[in-house]
């Protein structure tokens, strides 16, 4: 007699545990260090030159050509968006193993759109080069590695590489920074641009060209004769949309999307409301990048094999604390940059968790598809929260409106990922 299990494994009567259906009895595939860290060292370029780099540009760009924020900022958000609609069909295509031509080609692309925008004068060619660039970002950050991870792998396989990229990730702050900075002081921000070019063009698509080796993937689950196949693309989709859990990730997903892109693109401002100093919020705000790596060691130091659910349930409580914290903490810079610190830390946990929920509580099949799906309104409410939340700034006159809208939605990320967990 075999027992069948949900997550596809089955136990023999003796009580031994049996490989996955239709997968032959042999060790897992694993992530080697080689593909990991290749995948690591773009992910670092990708991450530096396609999203923290664009503050830095835009204001060089401001000084130079006279362009308002809203105008440069435009830009960005019409970026993200598209980077939103993107999401699902990226996600579909590596599930089809196109994961090598996907990244590789888009990070080229990335390369040549960076060297066009170095040569704008306009505002209509700024707007389409940002444009394009946001569908590229949609193709070369952390969702498609994610889904690139997990095809090698196996989603189930997946998260000790993921937790590895989302370190190597968390570096890209720290080292694109103060170098795209030094760039454009000496260079100039056309200058800089072309550099960050060809950093896509040499290093990252020849990273992704040739770590991401379609030949060394998993082998796809087959199915029982009393079974189904296993789904992909538009069929996964609709598959998981049935399941409660899928549901309830999204309402997580799309209210964590609100509350850290609100934060994130106010939290200088809200500082400086709050009685620090410019100086001071400067060291609250170095403080982030530090505690996410931080929080994503602890992860693998001490829930590597716990549940996706369990960490994620107790992660989410930390973002409405913190909220309170940073509304009504005294104004003491020791005592802000503490709650930033846990903050950090849960952002980088729940980056983890992210990779991870689609295979742990909703389907195998179909990671990207899936995943992609998910991730397609959460980019949109990315681009769109800044602006709702600088319109509710500017209709009450200071942040503690914008901090009361930010604890809702960080409640609505804790029940959503609740209900989530409990249903699946």
């Amino acid at each position: 007699m075999r027992l069948h299990f949900d997550d596809g494994r089955t136990c023999s009567g003796e009580g031994h545990l049996l490989p996955e259906r239709g997968v032959k009895a042999s060790s897992p595939p694993a992530a080697s260090g080689w593909f990991i860290s290749a995948l690591g060292t773009a992910q670092i370029c990708s991450w530096g030159t396609l999203f923290y780099g664009f503050p830095l540009i835009a204001e060089a760009m401001r000084a130079d050509l006279g362009w308002s924020k809203p105008m440069l900022y435009g830009a960005a958000t019409l970026g993200m968006l598209l980077a939103g609609l993107a999401a699902y069909p990226v996600g579909a295509a590596i599930d089809r193993g196109h994961g090598r031509l996907l990244m590789s080609g888009a990070s080229i692309l990335a390369g040549i759109l960076l060297a066009a925008w170095s040569q704008v004068e306009g505002l209509i060619g700024f707007y389409i080069v940002l444009a394009a660039l946001g569908c590229m970002q949609a193709a070369t950050l952390y969702e498609p590695a994610f889904a690139v991870i997990a095809r090698r792998v196996g989603p189930l396989n997946a998260r000790k590489g993921i937790t590895a990229l989302t370190l190597w990730g968390g570096f890209a702050s720290t080292v694109f920074i103060p170098v795209i900075q030094f760039l454009i002081e000496t260079q100039g921000w056309r200058g800089a641009l072309l550099a960050m070019g060809g950093v896509n063009i040499v290093v990252c698509g020849g990273l992704y060209l040739l770590a991401i080796d379609p030949s060394r993937d998993a082998p796809i689950r087959a199915a029982e004769p009393d079974e189904m196949p296993p789904a992909v693309g538009r069929a996964a989709v609709a598959a998981a949309m049935r399941k409660p859990s899928y549901w309830g990730l999204m309402l997580a997903w799309v209210s964590y999307a609100f509350a850290f892109s609100s934060l994130t693109y106010h939290f200088f401002p809200l500082l400086l409301e709050r009685g620090l100093d410019s100086a001071d919020a400067v060291l609250v705000l170095t403080v982030i990048g530090p505690a996410q790596v931080a929080g994503r060691i602890l992860i693998r130091a001490f829930a590597a094999e716990a549940p996706v659910r369990s960490v994620g349930s107790v992660v989410v409580v930390v973002f409405p604390l913190a909220v309170i914290g940073f509304g009504f903490a005294p104004p003491d810079v020791l005592v802000i940059a503490g709650v930033a610190a846990f903050y950090g830390a849960a952002n980088g946990m729940i980056t983890i968790v992210r990779g991870m929920a689609v295979p742990e509580m909703v389907t195998r099949d179909g990671y990207g598809a899936v995943n992609g799906s998910l991730v397609a309104p959460m980019n949109i409410m990315t681009a769109l929260a800044p602006l709702g939340a600088a319109l509710l700034w500017q209709a009450s006159g200071g942040y503690g409106a914008v901090l009361g809208a930010i604890f809702i939605g960080s409640l609505t990320l804790c029940a959503g990922f609740w209900f989530a967990a409990a249903r699946s």
